[in-house]
């Protein structure tokens, strides 16, 4: 492939950016469409109590989102990333219809089977393409907007869909919303969006990077910066998986309508969305430790406090403390795994990472249902918190910054003192 002509970089590559994250959107907002409401519909339309069992569409979600992600990594460079970005979409299409028309949960089971494919593929290639297009600058920033365009989106659609549900019924009104987002994803990625195989091949002539000698296992934990940040995604995700199903679950117990219980679930992933905008930037400018580090602290502070909340308000202050937590990890995490990889590694990297990444929905999903049908929701949400807080200290003991132009928080922190 001819590269002579190709020019990386955010501004010089701004039309197919700015169309990657319109694209990506449509797919948070896909997660959106369940992400308040399918608890609800577990409990009221199919009987269902226990909440293991609830939660056992973000398991099966969680898996094989997870594969999904591999493949995406392992076969962009053989197939084009345009190529299973169109078919992530086509695996969209009978979502909205099953959720709307399901007899039984099995048949939401299999929708999230087909979400899971749809996320893998769609927004994995979203990812790696901006990548593409910016090169070796700016990569935190790519980063910040395609995460959030993503969960902005997630939050708001989210909203609507407890909003929706609140005044019309819990089917099929709300997911009338994915078919709008289905529909618009699809035709997008076929007709507008091109291909960015060649802007990897053009950065990887110039690469001083070296290539990795198992990228499996480099990835999963034998590299010290790539194994840090492996391990805190799943555990972020493994928050996001309890969070997805066990939060609307607890405030419902505490007495929540379906419309504050939207407005709540609505603000984590709003604030995780919106502070990507400044993160993504941040981790360009600062130590990429020091953001993944106290990133998860946060997380992990919050989870312990959410234990005792008891107001909507606080509930509402916490959330947006565990979205900005969440937001200067997200980015973050993508950005140093590009920077820690040679551009011919860096799909498969990516694809690697995002493996595990999203194991941590099922983990999550497994671990605080169990916990919570055994003992109560409130002793799994403190677990997971004081998992969190472990995974913080695994990146403050073994990683390092690497960068040498990059600005230290803990020297900024000291400096304020």
């Amino acid at each position: 492939m001819k590269t002579d002509s190709i020019e990386l970089g955010l501004k010089e590559n701004w039309k197919q950016f700015t169309l990657l994250v319109i694209v990506n959107a449509f797919v948070g907002g896909m997660v959106g469409l369940e992400r308040s409401i399918l608890p609800e519909i577990a409990e009221k339309e199919f009987g269902i109590a226990a909440t293991s069992a609830i939660l056992s569409f973000i398991v099966v979600f969680g898996i094989v989102k997870a594969i999904s992600n591999y493949y995406a990594g392992a076969l962009a460079n053989r197939f084009g990333r345009k190529n299973l970005l169109v078919l992530g979409w086509i695996f969209a299409i009978p979502i909205p219809f099953i959720l709307m028309y399901a007899e039984s949960w099995n048949w939401v089971i299999a929708a999230n089977v087909l979400l899971g494919i749809n996320q893998g593929l769609a927004w994995s290639s979203t990812v790696v393409m901006k990548i593409d297009l910016v090169g070796e600058r700016q990569r935190g920033f790519a980063m910040g907007l395609n995460e959030f365009a993503g969960y902005l989106a997630v939050g708001v659609v989210a909203y609507l869909t407890g909003w929706i549900a609140d005044v019309y019924g819990l089917r099929p009104y709300p997911f009338y919303l994915g078919i709008g987002l289905m529909i618009l994803g699809l035709l997008f990625s076929i007709f507008l969006i091109k291909d960015t195989h060649g802007h990897a091949l053009k950065e990887g002539k110039s690469s001083e990077m070296s290539l990795l000698k198992n990228i499996f296992w480099d990835t999963t934990w034998k590299d010290k910066n790539l194994g840090s940040v492996t391990q805190a995604g799943l555990i972020n995700n493994l928050n996001d998986g309890m969070a997805w199903g066990l939060f609307p679950i607890l405030l419902a117990t505490r007495g929540f309508t379906l419309e504050q219980i939207g407005i709540v679930v609505a603000v984590y992933p709003a604030v995780w969305g919106i502070g990507q905008l400044f993160t993504g930037r941040m981790a360009d400018k600062f130590c990429k430790k020091d953001m993944l580090f106290f990133g998860m602290l946060l997380q992990a502070v919050v989870l312990i406090a959410l234990v005792w909340a008891n107001s909507m308000w606080i509930f509402v202050a916490l959330m947006s403390l565990l979205g900005w937590g969440t937001a200067m990890v997200y980015p973050t995490f993508l950005a140093t795994i590009a920077q820690n990889t040679h551009p011919r590694d860096r799909a498969k990297s990516i694809g690697i990472f995002r493996l595990w990444r999203d194991l941590g929905y099922s983990v999550g999903a497994i671990l605080t249902g169990v916990i919570s049908d055994l003992i109560s929701i409130e002793v799994a949400v403190f677990l997971v918190g004081v998992l969190t807080l472990f995974s913080s200290a695994v990146i403050y003991v073994r990683m390092k910054c690497g960068e040498g132009t990059s600005v230290r928080l803990l020297s900024l922190i000291r400096q304020s003192y």
